[in-house]
Parts: C-alpha cells; structure tokens; sequence
C-alpha cells in the first residue's frame, strides 16, 4: 500500500508540474488546403511570433510550397497559412520545398531559409526576406553555389553580428558543416570541416536509413552558446545517438564529433541555450533497437542541462505512439517564455508555450529517461 501510494504521489506532482510549465498549446491550424506538413520553425519579432512550415500532398512532391502564419501582439489566433515560396523553375518543372528556418535580425530584417529541389541530396538554398515581420516577402535569391544556409535549425549571431548557420549534405554520407555570413546572408564563408574519429573495418551503406553505419552520420545540428564563449553542436544522427562537437574560436574551426548520453532516433532536434545559461533541448528520447539508426517519432521530450553533457528529464509533450511528434524548433522569447511548435503526425503543426522556471528536473542516469516524468 505504501509503495502504491508512493507512486501515485509521485504521478500526481509530475503531471502537476507539466500542466504549471505548459502555459500554452495549440495548432496553428485548423484546415488547411495542403493534407501534409512538416518541419516547423519560429522566431519572434517586434510584432509578434512567426512560424513556417512546408505542406503539400507528401514530402518530395513538387506541389509542396512554404507556408507562414503569425501570431501578432495581442491576438488569440494564428493567422492562416500563407504561401510564401514554391520550386516552380520554369514552365515544365517543378520541385519540392524543404525545412524552412526562420531568423530575426535584432532590429532588421526577418530572413527565411529553406531549400528546393527533387531530394535533400540534390536541394539548392534560397533566402527570402521580410522587413514587416513576416507579412510581406522579397523575391527569392538563390545562395551561392556550395552554400546551403541553416540546414533545419537557426543561426545564432556572434557578438559581432556574424550569423553562424548550421548546415550538412546528404549525399555521399551524411555530414555536418558550418556557414558563417557577417551581412545578412549576402555573402558566405564556410568554416573548417567538422573531424570525424577515425573508423576500422567494414559496416552498413552509410546512406542506409535502416542499418547503424560504423563511422559517425551526422545531420542538422542545432547551436548552443555557453558563457565562456564555447559553441557546442548537436546533431540527429544514424548511430543511435546524438552527436555533439564544440567550437572556441566563435565556429571557424571545430572539434571530432562524439556521441552524448542522450539517444536519436534519426530525426531532428533543436536547442535554445536559456538566459539563465542553461540548455534546453526538444527531441526524440526514443533509443532504436540495436543494429538498426531509426526509430519510433514518439515520445518528444524536453530536456535540460547545465553544460550540454548532463541531462535532466523535465518534460514530455506527446507519447501516445500512435503516429509521429517530429522535427521540433524552439526558441526563447524576450519576456522568457519558451516556444515550440512540431510536426503533429503530419497533419497539423503543435505550438506550445512554456515558463522554465516552473520545469521539474529529474537527472537522467545512462541515458535512460525517467518513468516518473510523464505528460
């Protein structure tokens, strides 16, 4: 009796906690004239909150654009989504968009990543730009040749103003790689490769999505920022874990890519590094069976840490398993809440709101998330 009363306190504070840190959650939409979305992104402005996504019939097809809604100062609602962008190319062909990232320049322009083209392998990088918050939109431009922009998660600026993007490739393998632009995105540079340890004998295709490769296969990182000027990278890989490389020259160069203690399920994450100094980061705790890189899009779970190797279990926003929870993008607003929105089986796009105060923390051991945190 003692120990089922044990529990069922234990259950009552941690659902407790959730519905305290949860002040906000809710679709952008209703209806939409698309069936599909996927790969959300957000950023604050001076009027408000944006978000994008792509949407289409599927994934790949040439009929799937980007869409924004925003929700201004004030209002209750999302506004309904709003083309913004297509891989039309001419008359007679047509290809799919891809993971838009959204980033406001402090006191500028709101500028919108994304990328088009028949696989993530072959996609180019364009840039859009909005000077009224998202309302209206400059013509495309393309990024120059070799140059990708942020792959799934934002930028973040150096002190002087330099945007750092992360970015990979898909073709050959899979690698993460660093863009730096000090204008805006008018003019690129490409930081030192990301090392990766070096890797004995034989082992599975590294473009398999199935089988676990032996060397490391690392995508869309997400940055985050730390007091004494190191920049760590996380990233979605195919080795069952998330991958982690740190900077100390402000992203010119990089250190040999490890894994961490948290798992991936080969699908995306995101990080915001807090004001109060602590990383918080919105992913996939699901560990794929031994020998196989994916695994199940449910749960999606935040975490946090005081220095990106130790993790603490604080939140679970969906775990019903009966679809995917995806491709979360998160940020901090300037009043200091905390802001997501991810893919909802692939239907609608999730917004929810958090205040990190009022998160419970429980310290992972090995990696394994606890029990007692629960939606």
């Amino acid at each position: 009796m003692t120990k089922l009363f044990s529990i069922g306190v234990l259950l009552a504070v941690a659902i407790g906690a959730r519905g305290q840190a949860i002040t906000k959650s809710e679709f952008i939409y209703d209806t939409a004239s698309f069936p599909e979305c996927h790969a959300a992104t957000i950023a604050e402005t001076s009027k408000g909150l944006v978000t994008a996504f792509f949407g289409g019939t599927q994934e790949r097809n040439p009929d799937v654009c980007i869409y924004v809604s925003r929700k201004d100062q004030g209002s209750s609602k999302w506004s309904a989504p709003m083309n913004v962008a297509n891989g039309i190319q001419n008359d007679t062909l047509r290809y799919a968009c891809w993971n838009p990232v959204l980033y406001q320049i402090p006191a500028g322009d709101l500028l919108l990543f994304y990328k088009v083209g028949p696989s993530p392998a072959k996609w180019k990088g364009w840039l859009i730009r909005s000077k009224d918050g998202g309302i209206t939109w400059s013509k495309p431009w393309p990024l120059p040749q070799g140059f990708l922009g942020p792959i799934k998660d934002q930028p973040i600026a150096l002190p002087n103003g330099t945007l750092i993007c992360p970015s990979s490739v898909e073709g050959n393998g899979w690698q993460i790689h660093f863009e730096l632009t000090a204008d805006g995105g008018r003019t690129w540079q490409m930081a030192a490769p990301v090392p990766a340890p070096p890797t004995t004998g034989t082992g599975a295709d590294p473009n398999s999505e199935d089988k676990v490769p032996v060397g490391f296969q690392a995508i869309q990182p997400t940055l985050l920022r730390y007091k004494d000027g190191t920049l760590q990278a996380l990233s979605r890989s195919k080795n069952r874990a998330i991958l982690s490389t740190v900077s100390k020259d402000n992203g010119k160069t990089w250190s040999t890519l490890e894994a961490i203690s948290l798992p991936n399920n080969n699908s995306g994450i995101d990080g915001v590094t807090l004001i109060d100094g602590r990383q918080l980061l919105v992913y996939n705790h699901v560990l794929p069976p031994a020998g196989q890189s994916k695994g199940d899009r449910s749960p999606l779970n935040v975490a946090l840490s005081p220095d990106g190797q130790t993790w603490y279990a604080a939140l679970v926003l969906e775990d019903d398993h009966a679809g995917q929870y995806s491709y979360p993008s998160v940020i901090q607003s300037t009043d200091g809440k905390v802001h997501i929105v991810y893919t909802w089986h692939r239907k609608k796009i999730k917004y929810v709101e958090l205040d990190p105060a009022k998160l419970q923390l429980q310290k992972m051991e090995n990696g394994i998330w606890p029990h007692s945190v629960i939606k």
